[in-house]
C-alpha cells in the first residue's frame, strides 16, 4: 500500500505530465499507461482525468504478479 506522499507525489506529476505519473504508479507497458498516453495525445484534459482515476482508484496490487510488477516495486 503506497504512503500518502507518494501518493500526493503522483498526483501532481500526473497533473503535469499525465502519462509519466501513470507510468510510475502501474508500470511503462501498462494498459493504464497506455490508455493514459492516448487520451493525453487526444486531449490534455482526458488525460489528467484518467490519470488521476487510475493513480486513486485503480489498485495495482490485484493486477500484478511475479512477472508483470514495475521495475522500481521492491521484490
Amino acid at each position: 500500500m503506497p504512503s500518502r506522499c507518494e501518493i500526493f507525489c503522483e498526483i501532481l506529476i500526473a497533473i503535469l505530465l499525465p502519462p509519466l505519473g501513470v507510468c510510475f504508479r502501474h508500470g511503462c507497458c501498462s494498459v493504464e499507461f497506455c490508455i493514459c498516453l492516448l487520451l493525453t495525445i487526444l486531449g490534455y484534459i482526458p488525460g489528467i482525468i484518467y490519470a488521476l482515476y487510475a493513480i486513486v482508484f485503480v489498485d495495482r496490487d490485484q493486477y500484478f504478479d511475479e512477472y508483470r510488477r514495475p521495475l522500481y516495486a521492491p521484490a
